[in-house]
């Protein structure tokens, strides 16, 4: 409706003609929904576009890049008319309320045996109430998740799709092919039922999240603690990315660090110290804490991120409380490669965790994941692919039914090597002040991991004297529990508190 001295006028959009020739449908045109309706331009689909803007429909079906194969469509039931039975449609809409919105305006057109998508970060809990709702309506829902930013999106994703089984062979052709290909294979699986799909990429930028901070550590390390300046780093973290930390983000580390503003100081010295998150990380610390997973390092990623956000508190605590940081110590080829064989190992212990939290969900959700495939489709297209994710497939070729990959024997003997250089980083960064959570909570965890006797028998002593929570005997069979009345075997104390 619009209004002009008064007078309302009803403004008339004309529609398209609808014509059932689009191969799949895509709400949602933001910069990710654009390239991959690009992606599968380009491999020959034709694709139905709505957009709840419809001006940006109009702009994305007129622009440079689009040809007779992408169909504008102003309304989800001009959409749902375009395609070819099944309709697939792929969502691509801010995660959460939206996704729900965006299912009630379409859901009244689709048919049985109608397939749709979700390309969104959506959480994990979220897809298995859909996949089962839908379902009702004898519709397939799938959660997909998609790894590669916006690059990813139109040259190659990393794709991880699950939920209503009976979907795949629908969408297997199309994901195939748009997805990225390492070794003429796609970077696209099948990953398991309901929300297998966005819970294995859930855990992905998780450890996303922890690669990111340790990197970060290694960098102020080298930065702050040795004095290297960011030519040095730029050519450094270079050199890192041939060897066993290539991977896409030690590559665009070392780009970002050599890039100078224009009166020659480096660009990264002028950007604010506040990261900011999108929350998949925090779901994924909270899965941990539901599972009772030991996530200690993506988890001390999560949380140093929070503790940059709160910047105006940390200056002022800097005044308050001083910096305990001295000078710079000499950046010798020892104590750089020790920051190197520190940042390796931290890697294996991320990832280690990140996997033992899709086992953990496995065992609780009944599925079977391939953790050698999932490993082979992160190599392509995602954010973490790096060579190291190699090596992650071939421990599990080796052995699919591996408890952990600090049992394998590739790894074992790596965190062997890099042990002396990861406890050096780690004192140093303790000797100068500098923060470093997660390479240290990564070295706890491998401390705590191969330890024979932990303190948690005290624990439970103390949780069985205030609580008479029980406690298990390690001369006696496990399950059997006892309880003590330790009272009785204390003196009296005057300030004994219940």
């Amino acid at each position: 409706m619009s209004f002009c001295d008064g007078i309302m006028f009803e403004t008339i959009i004309p529609k398209a003609p609808i014509v059932k020739q689009a191969d799949i449908g895509l709400i949602g045109l933001a910069v990710m929904g654009q390239n991959l309706a690009l992606n599968m331009l380009d491999h020959g689909y034709r694709v139905a576009v709505y957009n709840r803007t419809l001006a940006r429909t109009e702009a994305f079906v007129a622009g440079k890049e689009a040809n007779s194969g992408l169909i504008g469509c102003h309304t989800p039931e001009e959409l749902a008319a375009t395609l070819s039975r099944p309709r697939m449609v792929l969502l691509m809409v801010k995660a959460g309320q939206a996704v729900d919105d965006t299912l009630e305006l379409l859901l009244p057109y689709l048919e049985p045996g109608d397939i749709v998508i979700d390309g969104g970060n959506s959480h994990p809990g979220d897809t298995r109430r859909r996949v089962a709702a839908l379902a009702e309506q004898d519709l397939l829902f799938v959660g997909c998740g998609i790894s590669g930013g916006e690059e990813g999106a139109r040259r190659g994703p990393s794709l991880m799709p699950g939920g209503n089984t009976s979907a795949w062979p629908y969408i297997r052709p199309i994901l195939e092919n748009i997805a990225a290909r390492v070794d003429d294979q796609p970077c696209c699986r099948w990953i398991g039922p309901y929300g297998a799909g966005h819970f294995v990429k859930m855990v992905h930028n998780g450890i996303e999240y922890g690669d990111m901070q340790l990197i970060g550590e290694a960098y102020h390390l080298l930065r702050v603690g040795m004095g290297m300046d960011t030519d040095q780093l730029a050519e450094l973290f270079s050199r890192w990315n041939v060897g066993p930390l290539n991977s896409y983000l030690i590559e665009i580390t070392g780009r970002i660090l050599g890039v100078k503003e224009p009166g020659g100081l480096p660009l990264i010295d002028s950007i604010l110290d506040t990261a900011g998150q999108k929350g998949t990380g925090r779901w994924t610390g909270i899965e941990a804490l539901e599972f009772g997973t030991p996530l200690t390092t993506i988890s001390e990623a999560v949380f140093a991120r929070a503790l940059s956000a709160r910047r105006d508190e940390r200056l002022r605590a800097a005044t308050q409380l001083g910096s305990l940081t001295g000078p710079p110590v000499k950046a010798d080829n020892n104590s750089v490669a020790a920051i190197h064989d520190a940042l390796y190992a931290a890697k294996i212990i991320s990832y280690a965790q990140g996997f033992m939290l899709l086992k953990d969900a496995a065992e609780a959700f009944g599925w079977h994941l391939d953790y050698q495939g999932i490993a082979l489709i992160w190599r392509g297209g995602c954010i973490i692919r790096s060579v190291f994710l190699n090596d992650i497939a071939q421990a599990f070729e080796a052995d699919a039914g591996l408890e952990s990959l600090l049992l394998a024997p590739f790894f074992t003997g790596q965190l062997g090597k890099s042990e002396a250089g990861w406890r050096q980083a780690v004192i140093l960064g303790v000797k100068l002040g500098i923060p470093l959570p997660a390479l240290s909570s990564a070295l706890a965890f491998f401390d705590g991991y191969r330890c024979s006797s932990l303190p948690a028998n005290l624990l439970q002593a103390q949780r069985d004297y205030f609580g008479a929570h029980t406690y298990e005997r390690i001369d006696q069979p496990r399950g059997t529990f006892f309880h003590t009345d330790w009272d009785s075997f204390a003196p009296p104390h005057k300030d004994r508190h219940d």
